[in-house]
């Protein structure tokens, strides 16, 4: 979902006509007409087409294990049908569905799972992804049930159908899931960071912080401690101890793409500028989290302002186009595509990108009107906050 995403669309086109092309040539191959050697070509071709089916699936899975939703997509669509396990294909494909923010797509080809062999806690798990992400609250809870029934010490279960809820700025329910995730994994340091995050986002900075200093508590010198720690540092301003707990996650081998992403951010919030030594350490640590995750729209968001402040505004525009489209509800997103397009001339995109935050400006302070007592979604400074979209669980 970098430099290549563009050709995605085209990739995929090519691939549905190979597909009808091979539709069409079925019906000689059925005719009493042939000769032995034009059946044993016809043979040939059944068998390269099944060959290249699978060839198909497995480069969709490698390129599903890399994040990289949208160019396994065609894969799996040019598979489906054609090999031997056909599971693979759509749950896969309804995983990378849910990936790139298609969630419609992904509800019939996992509903159509339900009640079959294959029905599970790994099906469930990505209806309730499904259902979140396209606004269908209830329907998510409901298969959030059946997920934690068959699995309810799952961390991931609840922190994925957590995040999905998060990509809409669904921040009370995106709570919901975590609580019920911790009444199951009451001692679990990644849900205390998490429920630590969305209560920063939710404006309780007092919860979050007691929150993320548990996930340390809990889970000393890990990952998730660092992360915690940088976290909390990052929402309170404290720009250098943020930039310490990274480095230090860094120089211990823990790569993190979210840990890379808050080393970046804080360094630029810190005022580094072009052609100093702390520019060139945000790119690279926002150009490893990309790599990482490129479906992390908050690494997407943060490396487009470094290529805006460098000049760099195709590149700033490219990166920018990919978190809005990954985190549509994202106000940062817009606010840095919309100054990209100016600097580049491109004025009617710009005063369009504005119109569009605008929109989500008055809806957020609508909702936040309207929202009942300590569920009042107030926005934090990061530009995490908009709505993350974090990549969906694959097991």
């Amino acid at each position: 979902m970098h430099g290549s995403r563009w050709m995605t669309g085209g990739f995929r086109l090519g691939l549905l006509l190979t597909i009808t092309l091979v539709g069409g040539m079925r019906m000689p191959v059925c005719s009493q007409a042939l000769n032995p050697v034009s059946q044993d070509s016809a043979l040939e071709s059944t068998a390269d087409r099944k060959q290249q089916a699978e060839t198909d699936l497995q480069l969709g899975i490698a390129l599903t294990k890399r994040g990289s939703f949208a160019e396994a997509i065609p894969h799996f669509l040019a598979a489906k049908g054609r090999v031997s396990d056909e599971y693979a294909v759509e749950f896969n494909l309804a995983l990378c569905y849910i990936g790139v923010g298609e969630f419609e797509k992904a509800i019939p080809v996992l509903t159509a799972f339900e009640a079959g062999p294959h029905d599970g806690a790994a099906v469930e798990n990505l209806l309730a992804q499904a259902y979140a992400g396209n606004g269908q609250a209830g329907e998510a809870f409901d298969a959030l049930e059946r997920a934690a029934a068959f699995q309810p010490k799952d961390e991931k279960l609840y922190l994925f159908v957590a995040d999905a809820f998060l990509g809409r700025q669904e921040n009370a329910e995106s709570l919901r899931v975590i609580e019920l995730g911790l009444r199951q994994l009451p001692e679990s340091a990644r849900l205390y960071y998490e429920r630590g995050y969305l209560l920063s986002v939710l404006d309780d900075l007092d919860g979050a912080k007691a929150d993320f200093r548990r996930a340390m508590r809990l889970a000393p010198h890990s990952e998730i401690a660092y992360l915690a720690e940088a976290q909390e540092n990052l929402l309170a301003g404290n720009l250098l101890e943020a930039i310490r707990a990274s480095r230090t996650a860094s120089a211990e081998g823990k790569q993190d793409y979210q840990l890379l992403a808050i080393l970046g951010e804080a360094l630029i919030r810190a005022g580094t500028s072009p052609g100093q030594a702390e520019f060139r350490e945000a790119r690279t640590a926002l150009e490893k989290s990309v790599e990482a995750r490129p479906n992390y729209a908050s690494s997407q968001i943060a490396l487009g302002h470094v290529d805006l402040l460098d000049g760099r505004l195709d590149a700033a525009i490219e990166h920018l186009e990919i978190a809005r489209q990954l985190s549509p509800q994202n106000p940062a997103a817009y606010a840095l595509l919309a100054a990209a397009y100016r600097k580049s001339g491109r004025l009617d995109q710009a005063e369009a990108t504005l119109a569009v935050l605008a929109k989500l400006n008055q809806e957020q302070a609508q909702k936040i009107r309207t929202a009942p007592g300590d569920s009042k979604a107030i926005p934090g400074a990061s530009g995490a906050s908009g709505g993350e979209k974090k990549p969906p669980a694959a097991e």
